[in-house]
């Protein structure tokens, strides 16, 4: 009985964890590796939520957690704002070249080519929404930042005269990190060019909705993204001229935090309406409607 009570303690052996991480290592060696395929997943840049990019694109890129909307290339906004199978594209061919011999710029242009799939900031065209025919100018930030070079401008111009030409409602989506500085003065004159082309467009009684997204900036909000009869943003949306830092470095004043956002520019009567994108396509629909029922152009 006292011999049971006594007995000796079992020894342990203590595994070092540098051997337990090569058993480790080892054993799930052993097992196939489980591989998550690329863009299978998608992160909320505002939130952080991790979900699946199918799901995503189902919701317009618009995260279901925050409300946060995504930024869009203008394929993807073509397709989710349009009516399917409608649209037809305008000088595809249209390319931006080196003019004034930019160091670097020519390779960067092919660069941002393979990257986005685009040939260029901006995608024009004519189709349909909810049975409207209309003339589109989609920029697209994953090009070059949406900057607005002088290719950019001659296919927004020409969108412009078609629409006068036609007689139909322009709708242009704007996004852009500014005017494109490799070809300096040849991208700021497109502020210009295109400006002009819409005020004959205004003449003839044409119809401009100016659509901002997320972000627009520089030479285009100084230009064509601010010329819509009816001025509409996404919810979020950064839009003004000058960078915050900028201004504030010049004001010496802190501004407010949301500032410049499609809200702030609501409030001060920049905009017209903020419109969510699950809402967006029905809202163009009722705006060109209400101008074919007044005759239109």
């Amino acid at each position: 009985m006292f011999k049971d009570l006594f007995q000796k303690k079992r020894k342990y052996a203590t595994i070092p964890s540098e051997r337990v991480g090569r058993d480790m290592t080892a054993e799930q060696g052993d097992r196939p590796k489980r591989e998550i395929p690329e863009g299978l997943m998608s992160k909320c840049g505002s939130c952080g939520t991790i979900q699946y990019s199918k799901e995503l694109d189902k919701n317009l890129k618009v995260c279901p957690n925050c409300g946060y909307h995504m930024r869009l290339n203008a394929m993807e906004r073509i397709r989710y704002i349009m009516d399917e199978g409608s649209f037809v594209e305008y000088d595809e061919d249209l390319i931006s070249e080196d003019p004034l011999g930019f160091p670097g710029y020519a390779t960067k242009l092919e660069q941002q080519t393979l990257k986005s799939g685009l040939r260029e900031a901006v995608v024009t065209g004519q189709g349909t929404i909810a049975d409207q025919p209309v003339i589109v100018a989609v920029m697209s930030f994953d090009f070059f930042t949406g900057s607005m070079g002088s290719v950019v401008g001659e296919k927004i111009t020409r969108a412009i005269e078609a629409a006068t030409e036609s007689k139909l409602p322009l709708i242009i989506f704007s996004t852009s990190g500014g005017a494109r500085m490799q070809e300096s003065i040849l991208s700021l004159m497109q502020m210009a060019k295109t400006s002009a082309a819409l005020s004959r467009f205004n003449e003839q009684g044409g119809l401009y909705i100016s659509v901002i997204t997320d972000p627009t900036t520089g030479g285009v909000s100084a230009s064509f993204a601010m010329l819509g009869d009816i001025i509409i943003a996404e919810p979020g949306a950064v839009f003004g001229f000058a960078g915050r830092i900028v201004i504030e470095q010049t004001i010496r004043q802190k501004l407010p935090d949301d500032f410049q956002t499609a809200e702030f520019n609501l409030q001060h009567g920049q905009l017209d309406l903020v419109v969510h994108r699950k809402e967006l396509k029905s809202m163009l629909a009722k705006l060109l409607e209400l101008h074919v029922v007044k005759g239109g152009v």
